[in-house]
Protein backbone atom coordinates (compact mmCIF):
# COMPACT_ATOMS: atom_id res chain seq x y z
CA UNK A 1 0.00 0.00 0.00
CA UNK A 2 1.38 3.29 -1.08
CA UNK A 3 0.51 6.44 0.39
CA UNK A 4 -0.99 9.17 -0.79
CA UNK A 5 2.19 11.53 -0.89
CA UNK A 6 3.92 8.97 -3.13
CA UNK A 7 1.29 9.41 -5.90
CA UNK A 8 2.06 13.03 -6.58
CA UNK A 9 4.92 13.85 -8.73
CA UNK A 10 7.97 15.86 -6.47
CA UNK A 11 10.12 18.09 -8.02
CA UNK A 12 12.71 16.60 -10.46
CA UNK A 13 15.71 15.47 -8.43
CA UNK A 14 19.24 16.95 -8.62
CA UNK A 15 19.78 14.09 -10.85
CA UNK A 16 17.67 15.12 -13.90
CA UNK A 17 19.63 18.50 -14.12
CA UNK A 18 18.31 22.06 -13.09
CA UNK A 19 15.03 23.52 -14.69
CA UNK A 20 16.26 25.63 -17.82
CA UNK A 21 15.08 29.03 -17.90
CA UNK A 22 14.14 31.14 -20.76
CA UNK A 23 16.88 33.17 -22.61
CA UNK A 24 16.39 36.13 -23.78
CA UNK A 25 17.42 37.78 -27.51
CA UNK A 26 20.39 39.56 -27.60
CA UNK A 27 21.86 41.71 -30.35
CA UNK A 28 24.16 40.31 -32.44
CA UNK A 29 28.08 41.71 -31.17
CA UNK A 30 30.00 43.66 -33.64
CA UNK A 31 34.02 43.50 -33.61
CA UNK A 32 34.40 46.84 -32.69
CA UNK A 33 38.07 48.14 -33.89
CA UNK A 34 40.20 48.68 -31.18
CA UNK A 35 40.95 52.28 -30.34
CA UNK A 36 44.20 53.89 -31.89
CA UNK A 37 46.95 54.49 -29.00
CA UNK A 38 47.75 57.37 -27.97
CA UNK A 39 51.35 58.49 -29.81
CA UNK A 40 52.84 61.35 -28.04
CA UNK A 41 52.22 64.39 -29.72
CA UNK A 42 55.30 66.15 -31.04
CA UNK A 43 56.52 69.41 -29.74
CA UNK A 44 55.18 72.44 -31.68
CA UNK A 45 57.07 75.06 -32.94
CA UNK A 46 55.94 78.83 -31.82
CA UNK A 47 56.98 81.37 -33.87
CA UNK A 48 57.46 84.55 -31.62
CA UNK A 49 54.47 87.24 -32.25
CA UNK A 50 55.81 89.38 -35.05
CA UNK A 51 57.15 92.86 -33.79
CA UNK A 52 56.02 96.00 -35.51
CA UNK A 53 59.02 97.87 -37.24
CA UNK A 54 58.43 101.08 -38.82
CA UNK A 55 58.83 100.81 -42.30
CA UNK A 56 60.70 104.11 -44.17
CA UNK A 57 58.39 105.28 -46.89
CA UNK A 58 60.04 107.16 -49.13
CA UNK A 59 58.76 111.24 -50.02
CA UNK A 60 56.36 111.71 -52.78
CA UNK A 61 58.57 112.96 -55.86
CA UNK A 62 57.26 117.00 -55.91
CA UNK A 63 55.16 117.61 -58.73
CA UNK A 64 55.45 119.43 -62.16
CA UNK A 65 55.43 123.23 -61.37
CA UNK A 66 56.44 122.63 -57.88
CA UNK A 67 58.60 125.70 -56.52
CA UNK A 68 62.48 125.06 -56.40
CA UNK A 69 64.71 125.48 -53.75
CA UNK A 70 66.03 129.01 -54.18
CA UNK A 71 69.61 130.71 -52.45
CA UNK A 72 68.89 134.23 -51.05
CA UNK A 73 71.72 135.86 -51.61
CA UNK A 74 70.17 139.85 -50.50
CA UNK A 75 66.53 140.46 -49.16
CA UNK A 76 65.59 143.94 -47.84
CA UNK A 77 65.14 147.62 -48.52
CA UNK A 78 67.63 150.42 -49.40
CA UNK A 79 70.48 151.41 -47.94
CA UNK A 80 69.49 153.34 -44.60
CA UNK A 81 72.62 155.65 -45.45
CA UNK A 82 70.31 157.39 -48.72
CA UNK A 83 67.40 157.62 -46.29
CA UNK A 84 69.21 160.03 -43.85
CA UNK A 85 71.47 161.86 -46.61
CA UNK A 86 67.82 162.48 -47.97
CA UNK A 87 66.57 163.71 -44.71
CA UNK A 88 69.41 166.03 -44.22
CA UNK A 89 68.99 167.31 -48.17
CA UNK A 90 65.44 167.71 -47.55
CA UNK A 91 65.92 170.83 -45.09
CA UNK A 92 66.65 172.87 -47.93
CA UNK A 93 63.34 173.82 -50.18
CA UNK A 94 65.23 172.07 -53.24
CA UNK A 95 65.71 168.52 -51.30
CA UNK A 96 62.37 168.37 -50.33
CA UNK A 97 60.75 165.85 -52.82
CA UNK A 98 64.12 163.86 -52.76
CA UNK A 99 63.30 163.59 -49.10
CA UNK A 100 59.86 162.41 -49.81
CA UNK A 101 60.99 159.73 -52.17
CA UNK A 102 63.96 158.45 -50.07
CA UNK A 103 61.21 158.23 -47.04
CA UNK A 104 58.44 156.08 -49.93
CA UNK A 105 61.54 153.58 -50.67
CA UNK A 106 62.44 153.03 -47.09
CA UNK A 107 58.61 152.35 -46.31
CA UNK A 108 57.36 150.07 -49.51
CA UNK A 109 60.49 149.21 -51.56
CA UNK A 110 61.87 145.72 -51.03
CA UNK A 111 64.45 144.06 -53.13
CA UNK A 112 64.81 140.08 -53.25
CA UNK A 113 68.05 138.38 -55.14
CA UNK A 114 67.90 135.06 -54.95
CA UNK A 115 69.79 132.49 -57.50
CA UNK A 116 66.92 131.92 -59.62
CA UNK A 117 65.59 135.34 -60.27
CA UNK A 118 65.66 139.11 -58.86
CA UNK A 119 62.34 140.57 -57.20
CA UNK A 120 61.99 144.10 -56.96
CA UNK A 121 58.18 145.23 -54.85
CA UNK A 122 57.54 149.41 -54.80
CA UNK A 123 55.09 151.23 -55.89
CA UNK A 124 52.63 152.53 -53.59
CA UNK A 125 52.31 150.25 -49.93
CA UNK A 126 54.36 148.19 -52.24
CA UNK A 127 51.91 146.92 -54.15
CA UNK A 128 53.87 146.66 -57.71
CA UNK A 129 56.22 143.81 -57.95
CA UNK A 130 58.43 143.19 -60.61
CA UNK A 131 60.36 139.90 -61.19
CA UNK A 132 63.08 138.64 -63.80
CA UNK A 133 65.04 135.73 -64.14
CA UNK A 134 68.73 136.07 -65.27
CA UNK A 135 68.35 134.63 -68.71
CA UNK A 136 66.37 137.94 -69.42
CA UNK A 137 68.97 140.19 -68.86
CA UNK A 138 71.57 141.59 -71.34
CA UNK A 139 73.49 144.08 -69.52
CA UNK A 140 73.98 145.27 -65.55
CA UNK A 141 75.14 148.58 -64.97
CA UNK A 142 75.54 150.32 -61.60
CA UNK A 143 76.46 153.88 -60.49
CA UNK A 144 78.42 154.51 -57.02
CA UNK A 145 76.25 156.55 -54.34
CA UNK A 146 77.07 157.90 -51.20
CA UNK A 147 81.13 158.22 -51.20
CA UNK A 148 80.66 154.19 -52.43
CA UNK A 149 78.50 152.85 -49.80
CA UNK A 150 75.53 152.14 -51.76
CA UNK A 151 74.66 152.75 -55.25
CA UNK A 152 71.94 152.39 -57.85
CA UNK A 153 71.89 149.59 -60.38
CA UNK A 154 69.93 149.20 -63.73
CA UNK A 155 69.20 145.84 -65.24
CA UNK A 156 69.02 146.31 -69.03
CA UNK A 157 66.45 143.02 -70.35
CA UNK A 158 66.82 141.54 -73.44
CA UNK A 159 63.34 143.06 -74.87
CA UNK A 160 64.75 146.99 -74.01
CA UNK A 161 63.10 147.36 -70.79
CA UNK A 162 65.19 148.30 -67.76
CA UNK A 163 64.87 147.53 -64.02
CA UNK A 164 65.66 150.19 -61.54
CA UNK A 165 67.52 149.66 -57.99
CA UNK A 166 67.63 152.26 -56.28
CA UNK A 167 70.14 152.69 -53.58
CA UNK A 168 71.53 149.10 -53.60
CA UNK A 169 73.55 148.26 -50.78
CA UNK A 170 76.69 145.72 -51.44
CA UNK A 171 76.04 147.04 -54.62
CA UNK A 172 79.59 145.81 -56.15
CA UNK A 173 79.24 142.21 -54.64
CA UNK A 174 75.52 141.99 -55.78
CA UNK A 175 76.58 143.43 -59.51
CA UNK A 176 79.18 140.94 -59.56
CA UNK A 177 77.42 138.08 -58.62
CA UNK A 178 74.37 139.05 -61.07
CA UNK A 179 76.67 139.32 -63.48
CA UNK A 180 78.13 135.87 -63.13
CA UNK A 181 74.70 134.51 -63.16
CA UNK A 182 73.64 136.36 -66.47
CA UNK A 183 76.91 134.75 -68.56
CA UNK A 184 76.39 131.26 -66.94
CA UNK A 185 72.33 130.76 -67.02
CA UNK A 186 71.31 130.06 -70.88
CA UNK A 187 69.96 131.69 -73.68
CA UNK A 188 67.03 131.52 -75.57
CA UNK A 189 68.16 131.22 -79.54
CA UNK A 190 66.44 134.63 -81.20
CA UNK A 191 64.97 134.57 -84.62
CA UNK A 192 64.83 137.37 -86.97
CA UNK A 193 63.28 140.67 -85.84
CA UNK A 194 63.89 139.40 -82.39
CA UNK A 195 61.58 136.10 -82.59
CA UNK A 196 62.49 133.20 -80.60
CA UNK A 197 63.45 130.17 -83.33
CA UNK A 198 61.42 127.05 -83.56
CA UNK A 199 63.46 123.99 -81.62
CA UNK A 200 65.10 121.73 -84.57
CA UNK A 201 62.79 118.73 -84.53
CA UNK A 202 64.46 116.37 -87.15
CA UNK A 203 61.54 116.88 -89.72
CA UNK A 204 61.82 118.84 -92.66
CA UNK A 205 58.23 119.67 -94.39
CA UNK A 206 58.28 118.17 -97.82
CA UNK A 207 57.97 121.14 -100.62
CA UNK A 208 54.39 120.67 -102.79
CA UNK A 209 54.99 120.26 -106.44
CA UNK A 210 53.95 123.18 -108.42
CA UNK A 211 50.79 122.62 -110.55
Amino acid sequence: MTSATDSNPGPASGLDGPTPQPVEAQAPLTASAPAPAATPSAPVATSPAPVATALSVPAPAPASGASINETVIYEGGPALGDLIGNLLFGLTIIGIPFAVAAIVRALWVRYRITSRRITVNGGWLGRDRTQVVYSQIREVRSVPRGFGSWGDMVLVLDDGSRLEMRAMPRFRELEAYIEERRLSSPKTPKGPKGQASRPNTGFTPQERPSA
